[in-house]
């Protein structure tokens, strides 16, 4: 199976805002970023499937609603999983991803602190964890940097997830990019927490640290619990791929570690909708 955990739709003055902003600084740009779902089904023709992630994230201009998403979805039953997204600064969130699920059928919640600004620790959130876990949802976190200013770095780092994922054991969670910068606090919280994974989506654009995440994974025994996905539209799946089969390049000629092909190719193909009870 060849499954992409971390893609997203982004239609017209979908990716707008003080993130629209910081984009178009870094990367020199004054194009608008488009996604849609012509562009997604394109990309991903010759996949099994993919997530596909809402984003309501008005703190920083990202505004992807749910049923966007999912009338994307409900087109390719089976190969395309929808996550409705809730900003947990909401009032009545929990009571938002119940309609948001019930209605559009969707799988799985997109939380991301440094977009959305707000605490993942702080108990006022917690209700809607425990919303996710009856409804039996994996919730998707974008628990790592970002080039935001408005954001809140403080409220990024992987292990603010740890006393989430003790109250809720049951609860799958999945942090995505490996958490980076900090790429082995988030292999220390996947570890000790059975119902936890990351993705290593995006971490192309960093080829070293990639490699380096890569082995401390290997060294901490790890590696089964990393997911495959892109961060689609901002890296294909041909390009991760690539990335992930061309990583033990650094080691050519020296006596570093490399990390063994079949940990490789078990991340590309590994059944992600089965791990997670995607339905």
């Amino acid at each position: 199976m060849l499954f992409d955990c971390h893609t997203h739709l982004f239609g017209p003055g979908q990716f707008g805002g003080a993130t629209l902003a910081a984009a178009k600084k870094a990367w020199g740009s004054d194009k608008e970023l488009l996604a849609t779902p012509e562009m997604h089904r394109e990309a991903f023709e010759s996949l099994d499937g993919a997530v596909v992630l809402a984003f309501d994230a008005p703190a920083t201009g990202l505004n992807v609603p749910n049923e966007y998403v999912a009338e994307y979805v409900s087109r390719f039953q089976g190969k395309f999983f929808g996550f409705a997204s809730v900003d947990p600064n909401r009032e009545n969130a929990p009571l938002l991803l119940e309609e948001a699920i019930k209605e559009y059928q969707l799988c799985g919640l997109k939380l991301g602190p440094i977009y959305q600004n707000f605490y993942p620790n702080d108990r006022q959130h917690f209700s809607l964890y425990a919303k996710a876990e009856e409804l039996n949802l994996p919730i998707m976190w974008h628990q790592g940097t970002s080039f935001v200013p408005e954001g809140y770095l403080d409220a990024s780092r992987p292990a603010a997830l740890d006393p989430i994922a003790r109250e809720f054991p049951k609860l799958k969670m999945i942090i995505a990019h490996m958490g980076h910068p900090w790429v082995d606090e988030c292999i220390s919280v996947v570890r000790k927490n059975p119902s936890m994974y990351m993705d290593v989506s995006a971490l192309a654009s960093r080829p070293w640290q990639f490699y380096n995440a890569l082995i401390s994974a290997v060294e901490y025994g790890v590696t089964d619990k990393i997911l495959f996905g892109s961060d689609y539209p901002f890296f294909t799946p041909d390009q991760m791929i690539e990335a992930m089969r061309n990583i033990n390049r650094f080691t050519e000629g020296t006596s570093l570690p490399r990390v063994p092909e079949e940990v490789i190719e078990a991340i590309i193909h590994r059944n992600t909708i089965e791990l997670l009870e995607l339905k």
